[in-house]
């Protein structure tokens, strides 16, 4: 059975892919702060491993993977997931807080759990894995007032590329998916952000959360010797090309 670790499982993204996962029968390890939410998706899943702890906790996220690992005997995929939007607005109106908190958790915080999958990864037998990190729209062109988050998800760009030359002598594949507008808490803040600063606003286009979780656990089924290096995925009349 192939094994798969979640960051950021609790909702969202992270909560769809885990169901889409779980469906096709991978033992999935579920990582999120919100353990009742984690409890109440693992209900009737015996593949399921609830894993409590803030992708920002180095230490307990060490503790997770060890008991994943030990649990499921390797690790064959993490999808790198747990992240944030912030504070929205011009440089000038972020808090210099805001702004760490957003690197704290999108970058330090996918950092930590790179980190601990490729140490794993390489010593396991068979050597080697996959890692998919949760890029965005935004690692390639910014909506207006997302400075924290689009400089976090260009570093994560950054970090998906040195993955995947560092992996190859050890056989760690490293993709990352770049979702735009899927049906999540995250757009529907979004959107009420929009509404409550212009109440005649349209709102943004938008896809159902399932097709950006296929394309993951899609990512996650190549063969070895085949890796998606970077897959974008987005509700079809979004604003991407050309906006920025």
């Amino acid at each position: 059975m192939k094994s798969v670790l979640i960051t950021g499982a609790s909702s969202g993204i992270g909560e769809a892919t885990a169901r889409e996962f779980l469906a096709a029968g991978w033992r999935v390890g579920l990582v999120a702060r919100r353990a009742e939410k984690l409890h109440k998706l693992a209900e009737s899943h015996e593949n399921a491993v609830v894993l409590a702890g803030d992708v920002t906790d180095a230490a307990r996220m060490e503790e997770v993977f060890s008991e994943f690992v030990g649990q499921a005997g390797r690790l064959d995929v993490l999808f790198n997931n747990a992240g944030l939007f912030g504070v929205a607005g011009p440089i000038d109106e972020i808090a210099l807080e805001d702004f760490e908190h957003v690197m704290n958790v999108n970058i330090r915080g996918m950092f930590i759990c790179a980190r601990l999958a490729f140490g794993h990864m390489r010593k396991q037998s068979p050597q080697g894995g996959r890692i998919i990190n949760n890029g965005s729209l935004s690692a390639h062109n910014p909506r207006p007032g997302s400075v924290s988050y689009t400089t976090s998800k260009h570093a994560i760009t950054g970090l998906t590329r040195t993955l995947s030359l560092d992996g190859r002598p050890f056989d760690i594949a490293c993709g990352q998916i770049d979702i735009g507008n899927a049906r999540t808490e995250m757009v529907e803040d979004l959107n009420a952000r929009i509404l409550a600063a212009d109440p005649s606003a349209e709102l943004m286009p938008t896809m159902n959360v399932k097709n950006a979780a296929e394309s993951v656990v899609h990512m996650a089924s190549m063969p070895p010797s085949a890796n998606v290096q970077f897959m974008t995925v987005m509700a079809t009349k979004m604003p991407y090309i050309g906006r920025g």
